[in-house]
């Protein structure tokens, strides 16, 4: 298939990150206003999506993933939940299949990201809480003072990796958010980039999504940047040039839903060489 044949995707995985209280949350919780949000929660962070409208709260299923130290159940159910097929999650403990509430046939969410339409965007808050209960998962067996090893952080990137390339290589709408971390480039030089695990598995997080947004906090307003020159200081960049930081009132449906903005979606590319700077715009390797 010649380059200038390939259509490009109707869907889209976007990193939305920043430090803490920065506006992640709710930023994301507003794409219910034209979507169904599929949102997994591992750190308890819903109480932001209760400001919305009831009829923005009717498009949102909350699967509550409750990961501690203790039960560290969210990178076991989020692989399986990624995989694709359909499966059960307990509503009182996020786990699939659960022993305790299967014979007794508690409330449980059934999913199958396999099967979902353009109309749904699958959340998963956060990959911070994520690559902890990576972590805490791999050193479960381990002592109560035991402190990671190489091969512990090691065997961590691996399966954040594995959660990640999933992500991806989705088919369905993905928003993933996280939190914030400095650290040194390829190059040298210092910047912020989005939290998946390690400060070097960090470095690399951006790979993996289409579109990268930070938020932060400037002059006491929550501030967006989506373009690749929006900041020195910070990862961020889209493969379809959205430039949130330029809009009043910024939004994620300008990356789900341009035509509200008046912008068609692109069919074809125009030349090869134009999409591949595109492709790597912003992107870190």
């Amino acid at each position: 298939m010649k380059l200038s044949e390939k259509k490009l995707s109707t869907t889209h995985r976007a990193l939305v990150y920043g430090e803490p209280k920065s506006g992640k949350t709710e930023l994301v919780g507003r794409l219910s206003e034209y979507f169904k949000l599929l949102y997994f929660d591992f750190e308890n962070g819903y109480v932001t999506l209760t400001k919305f409208p009831q009829a923005w709260q009717e498009r949102i299923e909350l699967v509550s993933i409750p990961d501690t130290k203790v039960m560290p159940i969210g990178i076991e159910t989020a692989l399986k939940v990624i995989n694709g097929a359909e499966i059960k999650i307990c509503e009182e403990h996020g786990k699939v299949a659960c022993p305790r509430c299967t014979p007794i046939n508690a409330p449980v969410v059934t999913v199958c990201l396999s099967s979902l339409s353009d109309d749904t965007i699958v959340v998963f808050d956060s990959l911070t809480q994520l690559a902890n209960s990576a972590m805490n998962h791999i050193t479960k067996a381990q002592p109560e003072l035991y402190r990671p090893e190489w091969h512990d952080y090691r065997a961590q990137g691996q399966l954040m990796d594995k959660f990640l390339s999933q992500v991806q290589q989705a088919s369905y709408n993905v928003v993933c958010i996280t939190h914030e971390i400095e650290t040194e480039l390829e190059d040298g030089k210092k910047k912020l980039v989005p939290v998946a695990g390690t400060t070097s598995f960090s470095r690399n997080t951006a790979k993996y999504f289409d579109h990268v947004i930070r938020c932060s906090i400037q002059n006491k307003k929550h501030t967006f940047a989506s373009s690749t020159t929006a900041s020195l200081q910070a990862i961020s960049g889209s493969r379809t040039d959205v430039e949130l930081e330029k809009d009043e009132k910024p939004s994620l449906l300008r990356v789900f839903k341009p035509e509200l903005f008046g912008i068609t979606a692109k069919v074809n590319p125009v030349t090869p060489g134009q999409i591949a700077l595109k492709a790597l715009g912003g992107m870190v390797k």
